[in-house]
């Protein structure tokens, strides 16, 4: 079954384990500002990436499903998590250090759902209904109002375009774990492999630049980074991405710069009226993408098609022949 063939039960049993993770991954700007650490960025990425890349593996990975990543159409689809999920902790975490929690992130999550639909649309073939694209409104406009500048001053040109280039990578990610699955990979291996092949890549920041890392302030920083965000985050997005259309979990995603703006409101960032909207129109997104598939009156799902066959939402016809169905 790929992404975007998803039966409603399914779906809504993946929602809470993406938000998890989407809240948990929330944390991570507002850590990173809260720690101020002298550490450079991608140094605390690599060692975040390394640290919390084991304890996944250890969790996670199995020798069956490790050997489904070795099939060469999986490999592709592998290196390409692995650079993104790079790209992604270079990105983010110097757009954090640029601009702060709430804009940073604010910025990359805006720029997911439109990105994770072009890609899932090139990559997997699906075509987001039309709530989706309501939902993604909502929380992009909102994300936009969070963008306004609260006291006049312009942000960071830099930080922005790295927090978009971070949104890209995410999107990326997401879309690129449906071919993965379809080629027989397994997601669950998938993700400590990407996140430790990541850290790999990034690991000359750790050693050209390892000041500030000793620090009882940065330790405690990578040591959440790793096993709160990175491991218990991982692991629940995995379990959930797999229920759930490239689209829709790129919609969901954007309770990270909900989650960050809040904990922003507890180190002393205080957002002005178009913020508090901005705040108010992402959360109805968020509840809009998350509500479960209604049924027609028939009584067979939102989207069976005809003779069996998936319509445009991927569901098999229920008074179909078992012979005809897919």
């Amino acid at each position: 079954m790929t992404i975007h063939e998803v039966a409603p039960q399914r779906r809504g049993s993946g929602v809470p384990a993406v938000l998890g993770a989407a809240v948990l991954w929330g944390t991570v700007g507002p850590a990173q500002v809260l720690a101020a650490s002298a550490a450079a960025p991608a140094a605390i990425g690599a060692g975040r990436m390394l640290l919390g890349g084991l304890v996944l593996a250890l969790c996670t990975a199995r020798p069956q499903g490790l050997r489904t990543l070795i099939r060469p159409r999986v490999r592709r689809w592998l290196l390409l998590s692995v650079l993104v999920t790079a790209a992604f902790q270079l990105c983010f975490l110097e757009a954090v250090s640029r601009t702060g929690a709430a804009l940073a992130t604010a910025a990359a999550f805006g720029t997911t759902p439109i990105a994770a639909g072009l890609c899932s649309r090139v990559l997997n073939a699906e075509r987001p209904g039309p709530r989706w694209w309501r939902a993604t409104v909502l929380a992009v406009t909102g994300l936009a109002l969070l963008l306004v500048p609260a006291d006049g001053r312009g942000a960071d040109l830099l930080g922005i375009l790295l927090a978009v280039a971070a949104g890209t990578s995410f999107a990326v990610y997401i879309a690129a774990t449906g071919p993965l699955t379809r080629h027989g990979g397994d997601p669950a291996a998938a993700a400590p492999v990407s996140v430790l092949g990541a850290g790999l890549l990034v690991l000359p920041a750790l050693l050209v630049a390892p000041e500030g890392l000793a620090a009882p302030r940065t330790a405690a920083l990578i040591c959440w980074l790793a096993f709160g965000t990175t491991a218990l985050g991982y692991l629940l997005f995995t379990r959930g991405v797999g229920r759930l259309g490239a689209a829709t979990t790129a919609t969901l995603s954007l309770a990270e710069p909900l989650v960050a703006a809040l904990l922003g409101l507890l180190l002393g960032e205080r957002p002005g009226p178009p913020a508090a909207l901005g705040l108010a129109l992402l959360l109805g997104g968020l509840v809009l993408a998350a509500l479960p598939d209604r049924k027609v009156r028939s009584g067979r799902r939102t989207g069976s098609g005809r003779n069996g066959l998936p319509d445009r939402n991927g569901l098999p016809d229920r008074n179909a022949r078992p012979s005809q169905r897919s």
